[in-house]
């Protein structure tokens, strides 16, 4: 099932379970939030949309590979609700062949990606060295099923004259070992490349960073080339993390991260998306 909802000014989002042949990036593969749409131009590159639930388990990150819509219209209201299936971890592949299954590789893979997040001054030496691995070795990022499945609910209430979006996140019942819930509004990186927010930072670019902290009140990504921005504010009980990578055939995404406990069981926030002068 795919839906696409109409905004105002020629802007729409599309969600659904439609992925195959959507991009020419991996993440193509996982299930995808909301894409934004311009004149019927999907503005997503790399990214997984508004919205997308992400799990932590120890060091191991659990993307969603499926989900399971319903909704209602109501007027210029809609109500969604998503089921998620949370089912796929990010795999190496040699020439697009059979996974490789090394942990000490994938040990490797998790603690340069801690590092290229939290040490910024590093950012730029571990992503030149990846990249030369990457093509020395014909490696290549692909997503698998791993032993592991839960289903995770997220609702959304979309107004499509103000472009409002009230996201809530559902994690009852989720296993016991997930550290970590992030909820995921991206787009993509060669669109949105102009960082903004209320404390008076406006930041274009590589300068963005790939994942920094946000302490204002409200914070937006533009595009300039599109005059299309979102924008969204702090969340109760969560940390809200800014990123932009723009890598080649693999990297295009630049949007925002909330980052909780499990614990909480109902994490909200709203979100808008404006067309500007």
């Amino acid at each position: 099932m795919e839906i696409e909802i109409p905004l105002s000014k020629g802007l729409s989002l599309k969600i659904g379970d439609s992925r195959a042949g959507r991009n020419k990036y991996p993440t193509a593969h996982l299930q995808n939030g909301f894409l934004l749409l311009d004149q019927g131009h999907e503005l997503a590159e790399e990214a997984v949309g508004f919205g997308v639930p992400v799990l932590q388990r120890g060091l191991q990150t659990i993307f969603p590979g499926a989900v399971s819509l319903t909704c209602i219209q109501k007027g210029s209201t809609w109500h969604i609700s998503a089921l998620y299936t949370m089912n796929l971890v990010e795999k190496i592949s040699r020439n697009g062949d059979e996974n490789l299954e090394n942990r000490l590789l994938y040990a490797a893979k998790n603690i340069a990606a801690g590092v290229i997040r939290g040490l910024p001054w590093l950012r730029g030496l571990l992503t030149a060295t990846s990249n030369r691995l990457r093509r020395y070795f014909h490696l290549e990022t692909t997503y698998a099923q791993i032993g592991f499945s839960a289903i995770l609910t997220a609702r959304y209430l979309l107004n499509t004259e103000t472009g409002k979006i009230e996201v809530e996140i559902d994690t009852d019942g989720l296993p016991a070992d997930i550290s970590t819930v992030m909820v995921m509004n991206e787009q993509g990186a060669h669109y949105f490349d102009w960082y903004q927010d209320s404390s008076g930072i406006a930041i274009q670019g590589q300068a963005i960073g790939c994942w920094d902290e946000v302490n204002a009140t409200e914070a937006w990504f533009e595009s300039r080339i599109r005059r299309v921005a979102f924008k969204l504010g702090q969340g109760k009980d969560a940390r809200l993390f800014r990123g932009r990578e723009l890598v080649g055939s693999r990297l295009a995404w630049a949007g925002f991260g909330y980052s909780f406990s499990p614990s909480i069981q109902r994490f909200r926030y709203e979100m808008s998306i404006e067309r500007f002068a």
